[in-house]
This record gives structure tokens, C-alpha cells and sequence, in this order.
């Protein structure tokens, strides 16, 4: 009975603990902030926790990491008593802003309007946008500025406070606006005149021309280049696409850019029309209570043929991210037709867009041979209003049917190798054998001590992040500065610190990657971890995770886990990261150091450090075998002792470049020995 209790309280314990209620997650002291990047702008960020006592010139309230001081309900109720009108939508909450053009303690002119910007609050985050200046910034920075409708008072300070704050705030605010965006000079405003022209120049023979009046476009007869304005729910310019005729994998074709080039708060939207006539739609008008979201220009102009009850709106930067600040232009809408590239890639993007967008409204037009893109639907003489009216829910209900997946078995099976994942170009052999790098599985890395663990993992996400993977690090055993210095080798292929010439050239490049790095450090409380980590997923899209090293994770005690061992806690935390990766459809990678064994003898999968839950919940296993710790012609390999996608096994021999620091395989010689000669030769 004793035994029962014991083990009963024990699962109630760890459920608690991997739930992560919100009592539990607002408890905590630790807060995330976010330090500054490593190179300076572009796409690389620290997410890290100030609970080391980081010094307070060192840190920065960025909106772009969670808080702990904020809960929709406690929004809620602030807003309900306060004098300011508010609207709920979908993913945003509107209301006024209590600090731009109100001076606390000022009543205003009798006959004098008020000019009053609207603020979106991110019900997810807690994360408010501007309108007018597309600040984004925490809701804790703005709380204490709304006054209560019955005691008009300010939480208990006083106005000279108050005003004190507010002077802080819009100083703060002004050195963090971004500069207004204009179109570059030389170009012309599309017309009747031209725009048959520039649908010719750019082969748009499929397009009415006028519907490219709709969207406001200009025209760059010099580089026969055309110019699309994306603007914010105020009806803005925040930025632009670029469409222009440049080289392809298979020759010439459209390339599609945005200016500018991450975090644009901007959409395109056009009315698909009944008639001839083309009409450019705006953010705030309820004309239409369903729009179609697509991913390119071309694909928004080839709805403008389609006789749909509509808007067709383009979104800034395709699949790679849909920024929060996007949200707000988006929630008049009832429905949203997602109509993404017809592959696996653009059905895993809607389902992770859905979630940002309230998936209630969402659905989907299914990616198969016989869906697919409206401009290649118009090209195959296909009616894009057939192909619409068969769009389906993104939410399913907990029981399904084969009738409800028939759609996607065909797709994936139409679509294998996009299925298979992304593959790796440093990494042929691990193509073989795993297939490619998929969203959504555990991926468990182990080996002895010193055998180049993060050395490879590095390398191995550097591949994937060249190829637009967005990655999450968080390195627990090594500083961030020598991970990246690590990186920026791989990627140069030559040390730099000879080379410091070619230094700026190798960090722009770098700075363009989707790599995000959490600057936790040694121990740390799994919940703390978890939160950063699901932040990041949902602002920036990430799709790969690495934790290196799981074991520094296991250090912390927290109330939940107090009176866990800690083969119970390596247990609970695994459970939590295969949760996460399910859940949001992200490839998460944990390095695992091995238990002590003898030299002499291979690692398997037992030799995972802990319980067995490690290698029973990982969708691939790799270990580092090193035989040059046992022989004097040992060779050094990678592993696949685990593969749940294809079930193929094998090795991957690593040979170390100290210049470039990278295991990339090279292209081997006929004379060279084959994988399998080198095990033997290393037996024997």
C-alpha cells in the first residue's frame, strides 16, 4: 500500500510538473530578457534569463522574449475597468493608447478632438503593437497608463509619477520606432498606359492588367523591376515587395523580395472581384468578412480572375515567418483560406500560421497535384473557385476517419521527398540513411567526452540554417560567443582570426541566417527553458531546437520535482521537449552525454545516460563512436543506431578539417576505402 501511495504521488507530481499551470508559471522570480545580438541586426538573438544578476545596463525590455508579469486575464480586467472602449478579436485585443497625445492630469480644450492611436494586444504573448509607429513593446510597459473609470486613479501614483513614466516611455519608444519606408527613387506609378507592358515584360499573360492598378504598383524601367507597397492596418506604406525576372534552379523565372527583409508589419490586399472591374482593398474595411492568404504576388494577382466573395491578401515574407505585428490587419476577417504551395513544407507553415491566427477560422486548401497555386491553376486552365470551395477545416475534431486524411496520405505520397525533410548538403550519407531533417521528431545525439559533440552538432545545424531552417541553440555547456566564433568558422570555411579582412563580410552573411541563440548558461529549471522555447517558436516560427546538454537541465531543484531522483527528472524533461515537438510540429535536438563505460566497448543505445525513455521517445538516434581511444588506426564515426521514418541504419565516418572545424564530408576518391573497410581496419 506504502509503494502505491509512493509511486501515485510521484505521476501526480510529474503530470503537474509537465503541465506547467499557469499558478506554477507565474510563481517564478526568473524572467526572460533578451541581451544584445551577437553581430548586430539580422535574424541572430540571445534569449536568455535574468536571474544571474546580469547588470542593469546590460538589459534591455525587448518584446521578442516572454515576461512572466502579464496574463490575458489580468489584461482583461485592467481594460474592463478602464475608461477605454475595447474590442476582442481573434488573436488581438484593440483598444486606445493611454499614453500617445495624453498628458496624465490635463483635461482637454472644450470643442478640441482627441487624437487617439489604437494599440493591438497579442493575446498570446501579451505583446502590444502601435499603429501609428509600429512600436511593439510588453504590456507591462503600458498597464500602469489606464486609468480606472471609477476612481480615475493610476494604481496608486501619483500624476507628477505618472508623467514621470510616461516621459520615459515615449523616449524609449522614440529611439525604438523604425524609419518610415519609402519607394526608391526613378519609378513610376503603374497605369491603363503601362501596365499591359509590364504584365508582357514580366510574362504575366494569365493577368489582367488592370489588377495591377488594384494593388497600387509602380515600375522600374530601368531594371524592369516592379514595385508592390505593403501596408499595415492603418493603411501605411511599411514596407514593399519586389518582383522582377531573375535566374532559377531551372532557368529564368520570377523572383519575389521583400524590403524589408524580416519583421514587416505589412500586407497586400486585393479584392477578388465578380466582374471585370478591380477595386485595392483596405485593412480596416468590412466589405469582406473572408480573405484568402497566399505567399506571393503572383499568386495574389491570379485571384483577382476568380469570381470569389473575397480578399486576397499577400503575406510579407512567405514561409519563412508571419510576424505578430501582422495579426491586427488580419482580424476583421471571419474565415481565412490559407492557399500555400502545394508540398508538405506549405501544409506544415498553415497548420503553424493557423495556430497564430486562431485556427477556428482557418482552413486550408489541401496541397495535392490537382490543388495547386492559384497562378498555376490559372496557367493549367484549372477555376481557382472549384479548387477553393474544396478547402477544408485546419482543426480536426479528436476522432477522425480515413475520408478526413485520404487528402493528406495523397499528398504526402505526391509529394515524397518534400516529406523526407529538408536535406543535408555537408551530409550526403546522412541523406541516405535518415532521408532528410523532419519537423515534428526528437533527434537524441550522444558519445564519450571530448569526441566533438557540439563541434558536429554545429556544423549539422549550420547546414540545415544555410537552407532556411530558423534554429533555436541553447548551449548550457559553452559560452554563446564561442559557439557562434565556431559557427562563423564552419560557415567560412577558414579560421578568420588569419583572415580578419574577410571578418565583416563572413558576419553579414551570418547575421542573415534564422539562428537564435538562448543565453541560459549552466543549470537551469526546465520551465524557465520550456517558456523561452515556446515564445521563440511562436514569434519567430522556429523549426529546429537544440538543447546541448540535456544532463545541465537537471540541476535545479524546483517544488514539483523536489522529491524526484534524477532519472525521474531526465524522464520528465524528455517528455516535456517530446511534447513541445508534436505539439508545434518542431524537430527538437537533445545532446545526451553516455553513462561511464569501458573504453574498449561500442556505445548502443542502452549507453544513454539515465533511463530508457530517452531512446524510446527519440525518433533517430546518433552516437559518436570513437576508435581512436582504443586503436591506433581508429577511425572516428557517426552512428544511426535508431531511425523510426525509414528504419535504414548505418555509419557516417567523420573526418575533422581543424582549419574550417567541420566534419563535411568530402566527395572520396575510387581509391579510397569504403565506410565499412575503415570499421574493419580499426577492428583489426
Amino acid at each position: 500500500m506504502f509503494l502505491k501511495r509512493y509511486l501515485a504521488h510521484h505521476s501526480i507530481t510529474v503530470s503537474r510538473y509537465l503541465l506547467g499551470g499557469d499558478k506554477l508559471r507565474n510563481s517564478s522570480s526568473a524572467t526572460t530578457q533578451l541581451s544584445p545580438p551577437l553581430l548586430g541586426g539580422g535574424h541572430v538573438r540571445w534569449m536568455s534569463s535574468t536571474s544571474y544578476g546580469e547588470p542593469e545596463s546590460l538589459k534591455r525590455d525587448d518584446p521578442s522574449v516572454p515576461g512572466s508579469t502579464w496574463s490575458l486575464y489580468n489584461i482583461r480586467k485592467v481594460l474592463k475597468a478602464s475608461t477605454a472602449e475595447t474590442t476582442e478579436g481573434f488573436a488581438c485585443i484593440q483598444t486606445s493608447c493611454p499614453v500617445c497625445h495624453i498628458t496624465p492630469g490635463e483635461s482637454p480644450s472644450p470643442g478640441t478632438a482627441i487624437k487617439r492611436e489604437n494599440i493591438y494586444i497579442n493575446k498570446t504573448t501579451g505583446n502590444f503593437t502601435c499603429s501609428a509607429c509600429q512600436y511593439l513593446g510588453r504590456w507591462d510597459h503600458v498597464e500602469k497608463f489606464f486609468v480606472s473609470s471609477s476612481g480615475k486613479s493610476y494604481g496608486g501614483k501619483t500624476i507628477q509619477e505618472i508623467r514621470k513614466l510616461r516621459d520615459a516611455f515615449l523616449e524609449a519608444k522614440k529611439q525604438n520606432v523604425k524609419p518610415a519606408v519609402e519607394f526608391p527613387s526613378g519609378l513610376v506609378e503603374v497605369d491603363e498606359t503601362i501596365a499591359p507592358k509590364v504584365c508582357h515584360k514580366l510574362g504575366l499573360n494569365n493577368i489582367p492588367p488592370a489588377s495591377l492598378l488594384a494593388i497600387s504598383a509602380k515600375w522600374d524601367s530601368k531594371d524592369e523591376s516592379l514595385y508592390v507597397p505593403l501596408i499595415d492596418v492603418e493603411s501605411k506604406m511599411v514596407g514593399y515587395k519586389v518582383l522582377s525576372v531573375g535566374p532559377q534552379p531551372y532557368g529564368n523565372g520570377l523572383v519575389e523580395r521583400t524590403v524589408p527583409e524580416n519583421n514587416c508589419s505589412g500586407l497586400v490586399y486585393l479584392k477578388c472581384s465578380t466582374s471585370h472591374s478591380f477595386n485595392i482593398a483596405k485593412p480596416n474595411s468590412k466589405e469582406h468578412t473572408s480573405a484568402i492568404l497566399v505567399l506571393s504576388i503572383i499568386d495574389l494577382l491570379a485571384l483577382s480572375t476568380a469570381k470569389i466573395n473575397a480578399t486576397a491578401i499577400c503575406l510579407p515574407h512567405d514561409l519563412k515567418a508571419l510576424p505578430q505585428q501582422c495579426l491586427p490587419g488580419l482580424e476583421r476577417f471571419q474565415k481565412l483560406t490559407l492557399w500555400f504551395n502545394y508540398d508538405t513544407a506549405g501544409w506544415d507553415t498553415a497548420r503553424n500560421y493557423a495556430k497564430k491566427l486562431d485556427e477556428r477560422r482557418c482552413t486550408f486548401v489541401r496541397p495535392t497535384d490537382a490543388h495547386p497555386t492559384p497562378a498555376k491553376a490559372i496557367s493549367q486552365g484549372q477555376d481557382l473557385k472549384t479548387i477553393f470551395s474544396k478547402a477544408q477545416p485546419i482543426l480536426h475534431q479528436s476522432i477522425t476517419t480515413f475520408h478526413s486524411l485520404r487528402q493528406d496520405v495523397l499528398s504526402d505520397l505526391q509529394n515524397i521527398d518534400k516529406v523526407q525533410g529538408v536535406k543535408w548538403k555537408r551530409y550526403p550519407t546522412l541523406n541516405k540513411l535518415l532521408k532528410g531533417h523532419r519537423k515534428g521528431e526528437l533527434t537524441v545525439l550522444t558519445g564519450p567526452t571530448g569526441c566533438g559533440k557540439t563541434t558536429f552538432m554545429s556544423d549539422y545545424s549550420l547546414d540545415l540554417a544555410l537552407q532556411g531552417v530558423s534554429t533555436l541553440w541553447g548551449s548550457f555547456e559553452i559560452r554563446n560567443t564561442r559557439l557562434a566564433s565556431t559557427l562563423l568558422r564552419q560557415m567560412a570555411g577558414q579560421p578568420l582570426d588569419v583572415n580578419l579582412a574577410e571578418f565583416d563580410y563572413w558576419a553579414d552573411e551570418f547575421e542573415r541566417l534564422p539562428l537564435y541563440f538562448m543565453t541560459f548558461h549552466g543549470q537551469q529549471p526546465i520551465r524557465v527553458v520550456m517558456e523561452a522555447i515556446e515564445h521563440a517558436q511562436y514569434v519567430h516560427d522556429i523549426q529546429h531546437v537544440i538543447i546541448d546538454n540535456l544532463q545541465f537541465m537537471m540541476g535545479v531543484s524546483e517544488e514539483s520535482m523536489k522529491h524526484l531522483d534524477r532519472y525521474w527528472k531526465q524522464d520528465a524533461i524528455i517528455a516535456s521537449f517530446r511534447s513541445f515537438a508534436t505539439r508545434k510540429n518542431c524537430h527538437v535536438t537533445l545532446v545526451i552525454h553516455p553513462r561511464k563505460e569501458r573504453d574498449t566497448d561500442e556505445l548502443t543505445t542502452s549507453s544513454i545516460f539515465g533511463g530508457a525513455k530517452a531512446s524510446q521517445e527519440a525518433d533517430n538516434v546518433l552516437i559518436i563512436q570513437d576508435k581512436r581511444l582504443t586503436s591506433v588506426r581508429g577511425k572516428k564515426y557517426l552512428q544511426v543506431a535508431k531511425n523510426r521514418y525509414s528504419g535504414d541504419l548505418g555509419i557516417m565516418p567523420l573526418d575533422f578539417d581543424k582549419s574550417s572545424l567541420s566534419y563535411a564530408q568530402q566527395k572520396r576518391k575510387k581509391s579510397e576505402p569504403t565506410p565499412e573497410e575503415l570499421i574493419k581496419q580499426s577492428d583489426n
